[in-house]
């Protein structure tokens, strides 16, 4: 039997598991405080959080199941169910996913990663930090690691095999595996650093507003840039220390990349309006609230202009199946998350957790639930649904025990 057809076998498994888990605990009689309807919606909720966590299937095919069987079953409207794809911030992602395709396409990313490497490069310490630097000065236009991975892994990649360093010979250690590292761990930076550079940053959002907890773009710029920049600072260096790689100096890699600058040529007129249209748009996503402007607008009028200087065509729009899936997985799991809180399932959760940990002073609670989430995140296979699941319990547990509110949101 082939390895494949002994995969296809255990999802099958892992898939009937969750299956006769999500029927035990839906014909399981609601607890005391909770109506029928929230318990309900919580066994489809939590069956659909299962199938990720285990991988018995993808999160956009537990989604439209869970939506299928949510709105079969009469646990939601079919209005409340699809609430979830009318949101502004959800449209902001997707429309966020197609101007990076722009960024991509017109080699802006690509260019500014190859300067900031030719300016910097000169050792494998330098390396990191230049990678590091390079995504995080793209991040707010890519609210996906996979994207910005994209842009930045082949260079990654060429810096390493022309370094004489492969994974599979023996001289991983040279140097690509610190430059993997480090590049890997930049992500978990410039995804923190911007409101819009994971998809899951504009969620958490607007989870927070529910708890009266107000976050533009700027406030969330304000309050990220100390811990980003003190993490820029050690991590490149710390990883330096736990991988140190074999090769110290790297005199080659501002050559190798003004080399690929020189095969891209002048910077392009699609470069100069993608990057006029990227700075205009965080400029007004800064000031968005000061000026009253919608900062899904923004990225639509944005978009319009990639689309009328023909840097993102309709052509491109065909290719980009990930936008359209995370729309329906994204507004699925949101609306779901939102009906839990409106039911009143969030709260009684919330609820049975602070009596848990009643007595204990609002540092310790906040220290605690900041350490399991963190730790819990090793169950899940994304980020955002982990954001969906557990965001607003965690924000009322803390909270209810005094936990200041925008310090634990952010």
């Amino acid at each position: 039997m082939s390895h494949h057809h002994k995969k296809h076998e255990f999802d099958h498994y892992k898939q009937l598991f969750v299956l006769l888990f999500g029927v035990l605990l839906w014909f399981t009689p609601a607890p005391e405080g909770l109506s029928l309807q929230a318990w309900h919606l919580f066994a489809i909720f939590i069956s659909i959080i299962l199938a990720v966590i285990i991988e018995a299937t993808s999160i956009f095919t537990a989604s439209i199941i869970g939506l299928g069987f949510v709105v079969l079953t009469h646990t939601l409207t079919a209005k409340q169910a699809y609430s979830g794809f009318s949101q502004g911030f959800i449209l902001l992602i997707i429309v966020a996913f197609l101007i990076a395709r722009g960024v991509i396409k017109s080699g802006l990313g690509k260019r500014i990663a190859l300067l900031i490497i030719k300016k910097f490069g000169k050792s494998s310490l330098g390396l990191g930090y230049s990678i590091v630097a390079a995504d995080m000065f793209i991040a707010p236009a890519f609210p996906s690691n996979t994207a910005r991975s994209g842009v930045l892994y082949p260079i990654v990649q060429a810096l390493s095999a022309d370094s004489g360093s492969k994974v599979n010979d023996g001289t991983r250690k040279k140097l690509g595996a610190y430059l993997m590292m480090t590049s890997m761990a930049g992500l978990t930076i410039s995804s923190a650093m911007w409101l819009t550079a994971m998809a899951a940053n504009p969620a958490g959002a607007k989870m927070a507003k529910e708890f009266g907890i107000e976050i533009s773009y700027g406030s969330w710029a304000l309050a990220s840039f100390s811990p980003s920049l003190v993490a820029f600072i050690v991590i490149p260096w710390l990883l330096f220390k736990i991988f140190p790689p074999e090769l110290k100096e790297t005199p080659d890699a501002p050559l190798i990349a003004q080399e690929q600058l020189e095969h891209m040529g002048a910077v392009h007129k699609n470069e100069y309006i993608m990057g006029a249209t990227f700075i205009s748009m965080i400029t007004l996503w800064v000031f968005s609230g000061d000026l009253g402007i919608d900062k899904t607008a923004v990225a639509f009028l944005g978009l319009g202009v990639l689309m009328l200087t023909n840097i993102f065509t309709l052509d491109d729009l065909a290719h980009e199946g990930r936008a359209l899936g995370t729309l329906i997985w994204f507004g699925t799991l949101y609306a779901m998350s939102s009906y839990l809180n409106e039911f009143g399932f969030m709260s009684w959760l919330g609820e049975h957790i602070s009596n848990i940990i009643v007595g204990q002073i609002w540092p310790i609670v906040y220290v605690g639930l900041v350490l399991a989430y963190v730790f819990i995140h090793y169950f899940f296979v994304s980020q955002t649904a982990q954001m969906l699941a557990l965001f607003s319990v965690f924000l009322s547990v803390g909270i209810n025990a005094g936990v200041p509110a925008e310090m634990l949101a952010f």
